[in-house]
């Protein structure tokens, strides 16, 4: 009798941190992981949504913290309270962001720095830890996810491509960083996705508008599962011999 084979995106005794997790590409991702067979900690500002997701979420062992990532600060902090209350870390996917559509010449540098430190620097201040024995042991994956703007700008963008093309660079060297140590560190680059952040973007467009953006991906506009299922594809076996690199999910924007 042949033997099953194994899954190999099979989560189980896997531990994740997830940001941004109360709606859009987090909540889709932590949900996902958790279906896989993860424990999840979840990250996010809104206290209510996070607790009504670890509650529902499969399986036994998630948690939640309320933390504003714009405190990078005290996100070392965090990491160490959330590897005490749950155990050993696997990876992570820093799914949280902000971004404000404004032209170059309006916006203010408060504003730019905030984009910075949520979007960039506190993929930096969490990633980090992955180095650290005291909160991943036998190898890990982290996943940040950037955008499409970081690969093909777009006017109004400018603090957001920015931050987000700064992930594939700090992706980059960390890959070459903690490879030794059996991390792996990848980026995910979105195209235009239905989510929170999207709804509010939309908002600001007529009609026209929104459907010239949704023609630049032959494929339509994306879902967050999309991106949840890319993000488990990396942190899982099926991206084990992947790091250092941006994995593009965009609806075929790109290919325009």
């Amino acid at each position: 009798m042949n033997t099953p084979l194994p899954n190999p995106l099979d989560l189980t005794d896997c531990r994740y941190l997830v940001t941004g997790a109360a709606s859009g590409i987090g909540r889709a991702t932590a949900s996902l992981f958790a279906a896989l067979g993860a424990r999840v900690s979840l990250i996010d500002l809104d206290g209510g949504l996070l607790g009504e997701l670890a509650d529902s979420l499969p399986g036994g062992g998630h948690d939640y913290h309320v933390h504003d990532l714009a405190d990078v600060d005290g996100i070392d902090a965090l990491v160490r309270k959330v590897v005490s209350e749950g155990g050993l870390l696997h990876g992570m996917v820093h799914a949280a962001g902000t971004q404000v559509v404004m032209p170059a010449r309006d916006i203010k540098p408060e504003t730019w720095r905030h984009i910075l430190a949520v979007n960039t620097e506190a993929a930096l201040a969490l990633a980090r830890n992955m180095a650290r024995k005291r909160v991943c042991q036998g190898g890990g994956s982290v996943v940040f996810i950037s955008s499409i703007m970081a690969l093909a700008g777009g006017a109004g963008s400018v603090a957001y491509s920015m931050s987000k093309s700064a992930l594939h660079g700090l992706a980059r060297s960390l890959a070459l960083e903690l490879a030794p140590i059996g991390v792996r560190v990848n980026c995910i680059a979105p195209g235009f996705v239905r989510t929170p952040m999207f709804d509010r973007l939309e908002r600001g467009w007529d009609a026209a508008q929104r459907d010239a953006v949704e023609a630049l991906h032959p494929l339509g506009f994306g879902e967050a599962e999309d991106i949840a299922h890319a993000a488990a594809f990396l942190v899982a076996a099926t991206g084990r011999w992947i790091t250092g690199t941006v994995l593009v999910v965009d609806g075929g924007y790109l290919a325009k």
